[in-house]
């Protein structure tokens, strides 16, 4: 994690970035630097600063709505298990208002996540153009995809890790002497890796809760979406922690200016 505290973001108040690099353009002003090669001349990248806080924000958002409903959900299975003793009538009194905080916190949990997706996808797609501009060598996928790949079935586990990679790479800033640096990926591997799991087990716990009739079903099927909803939580904190490093190494990389000769080589790969 960086050394932000989520509050500070949500406040407003604008943070030094972590590492002591310089990123202080507003949203969608031109980073810092001299002019680096890529998409023709006088192409500049784009600072993702400003869209980083609102990503950050707003995953903080996604945090604090999985925590809501994996306790209205740890709530109803106790509940449901009661039920399936027969000594609770599920449907009235408490068991009722039980379910109705769940499904109030499984629609905030929603709502949240279909913001920060939104918000989420701007921001990446314009890492991805700054990557461009950086090294467009190590590109492994184009821009576009960097929003497409999110929504081609199957595909989706696989096609954004592609593109965040190209991104990572390009925005690793050489070594004063020209050389590439290599960065390893675990920041990377990491919250992709999170967000893969959790998608996963976010769709075995739904089909069992679909699928569970059973006081003792339910209680059951309860308990796994509520594992589920951990794991989302756990894939928001590292997808935290990726936007803050990626924007950090962009504005470092915008500071260093064009790539050296040696990145045609590949060597940083």
């Amino acid at each position: 994690m960086t050394d932000d505290r989520l509050c500070t973001l949500c406040s407003g108040t604008r943070p030094p970035p972590p590492g002591g690099a310089t990123i202080p353009a507003p949203t969608g002003a031109p980073l810092p630097g001299p002019v680096p090669a890529g998409r023709g001349a006088g192409a500049r990248p784009r600072s993702p600063v400003g869209l980083s806080w609102a990503v950050t924000a707003l995953l903080g958002c996604v945090v604090a709505s999985d925590l809501f409903v994996i306790g209205a959900g740890l709530h109803l299975r106790s509940l449901w298990e009661v039920a399936a003793d027969e000594t609770l009538n599920i449907y009235a009194g408490p068991g009722l208002r039980a379910q109705e905080l769940h499904d109030l916190a499984g629609t905030v949990q929603t709502a949240a996540f279909l913001a920060t997706a939104v918000l989420f996808i701007v921001w990446f797609h314009r890492t991805r153009r700054n990557a461009e501009i950086f090294e467009a060598g190590v590109q492994r996928m184009g821009p576009g995809w960097a929003v497409g790949g999110w929504f081609v079935p199957v595909a989706h586990l696989w096609f954004p890790y592609r593109v965040a990679a190209g991104i990572w790479e390009a925005s690793v800033r050489p070594h004063p002497d020209g050389g590439w640096r290599t960065v390893p990926k675990t920041v990377l591997n990491l919250w992709w890796g999170g967000w893969v799991v959790s998608l996963l087990a976010s769709r075995i716990a739904v089909g069992q809760w679909n699928r569970a009739r059973e006081p003792q079903q339910i209680a059951d099927a309860a308990a796994l979406v509520a594992a589920a909803d951990a794991l989302d939580l756990v894939a928001a904190v590292l997808a935290v922690l990726f936007v803050r490093t990626v924007t950090r190494m962009q504005g470092e990389r915008a500071a260093h200016g064009p790539a050296p000769a040696p990145a045609l080589s590949g060597a940083h790969r």
